[in-house]
């Protein structure tokens, strides 16, 4: 099984160029169903996950090519399959955007419950809440997610989430885009990732208004045209190599960013003692003294995001004094990566919700277990910080949401490398 070999104790210097966002990928792709013609998407990140969702429309019967790097043009005026690959749609979470773009392409789906990272229950009972207002029968089994027109047919309709879920608010955008009349998303996610979709969708003739507000507006229409689009740069990925200069030490420039999606992490970044300088696509960060304690407590956007609490709870592990760490989206997300910063010689004591983390001079090397891709990216910045040599095992994880992840660090000056056993 392959693993990752750390040689910790080394400051990151020079430059990083961010990749695509993963999280407006696995939405954008299966978008391209809905769409007669073909899409032409660029800044596509070259990871596992995304590997894997083109394999699941490829087999529905989409035409796909990459004519260059970055590069995926999609054409999926043939599918005609409601029913994707059982077997590839467990291996990801985001495949269960599946069950949208089919329902709003098709009238019908029938998909598989989803994999992907399991660090929580995460239910979908907001997507199927969703359908249901749309019009949709919904039939959900702990194997699969059915949907077909109901009495009334599909039509447009309020829908009022409980919560500001990212994916029902995807799905929901999805489903909407071909059904008659509006429909309007209250208590709608506001992360980039959904105005990324929002303007990919209005690019190929959706009429959707009001992404990154907590009301989406969305009118159907009765086609969607192809066209070109590129991908928004991906924020926990710059977040993770602005965390790893923090924790490890260096001056490094993070470029291909948009600054303002960054401002929820760079803020806590400076308040612990980064220097972090702002450019119009990029962002400089410094770090040569003794990290400050700070407080985090996770939000949906704009404020600070989950997928970063893992890496800022590293940072906090090498601060001095005592920092606070509350999950308040994903309330087991501290389980298993924390045990394995422990090993290291971290400090974390975990009640409820809420890490207590005392600082420590320094981590050590060890044998570590990513359990998550998030954890496994901190797991790797507790190794560049740490002294020794570190073993991160489980890679798969981390392959799933980082592009060229060993390349990008060894350019800055990382001892790392990947074993195949």
């Amino acid at each position: 099984m392959a693993r990752y070999e750390i040689h910790g104790g080394k400051p990151l210097i020079g430059t990083v160029t961010i990749s695509g966002a993963k999280n407006a990928a696995v939405a954008i792709l299966p978008a391209a169903l809905l769409v007669s013609g073909k899409c032409r998407i660029e800044n596509v990140p070259n990871i596992s996950d995304v590997r894997i969702l083109m394999n699941i429309l490829a087999r529905m019967g989409a035409k796909i090519t990459s004519p260059e790097r970055g590069v995926v043009e999609i054409d999926c005026s043939e599918v005609r399959c409601t029913e994707p690959d059982a077997e590839l749609v467990k291996k990801m979470r985001a495949s269960y955007y599946l069950m949208g773009a089919l329902l709003g392409r098709f009238g019908k789906a029938h998909v598989a419950l989803p994999g992907g990272c399991n660090f929580a229950s995460r239910p979908i009972d907001q997507h199927i809440k969703g359908f249901e207002m749309l019009g949709a029968a919904v039939d959900e089994t702990e194997e699969y997610v059915a949907l077909a027109p109901g009495e009334e047919g599909l039509h447009g309709n309020r829908v009022c989430l409980d919560m500001a879920s990212v994916g029902a608010t995807v799905n929901i955008m999805l489903a909407a885009c071909l059904i008659p009349g509006q429909t309007i998303i209250e208590t709608a996610a506001k992360e980039p990732h959904i105005v990324d979709l929002a303007n990919f969708l209005n690019t190929m003739g959706a009429r959707i208004s009001g992404a990154g507000t907590d009301t989406i507006k969305i009118r159907g229409v009765s086609e969607l045209k192809g066209g070109t689009y590129a991908i928004i740069p991906d924020q926990i990925e710059a977040g993770t190599y602005m965390a790893a200069v923090a924790a490890a030490g260096g001056n490094v420039l993070v470029q291909n960013v948009i600054p303002k999606h960054m401002d929820c992490i760079t803020s806590k970044l400076a308040e612990m003692g980064v220097k972090v300088i702002n450019y119009d696509d990029a962002i400089r960060v410094i770090r040569t003294g003794k990290l400050r304690r700070t407080t985090v407590k996770t939000r949906p956007y704009p404020g600070f995001p989950t997928d970063m609490q893992a890496q800022i709870c590293v940072c906090m592990a090498l601060a001095g004094g005592v920092s606070y760490l509350t999950e308040s989206v994903y309330e087991t997300r501290f389980f298993g990566y924390c045990s394995e910063l422990e090993n290291m010689g971290a400090k974390i004591k975990i009640s409820s919700k809420t890490a207590t983390v005392s600082g420590v001079e320094k981590l050590h090397g060890a044998t570590v277990c990513a359990h998550d891709l998030r954890a496994g990216a901190a797991l790797v910045i507790a190794g560049l910080a740490a002294e020794g040599v570190t073993y991160v095992e489980h890679i798969h994880f981390i392959e799933r949401g980082y592009e060229h992840l060993i390349r990008k660090m060894t350019e800055l000056g990382a001892d790392i490398r990947k074993i195949e056993d």
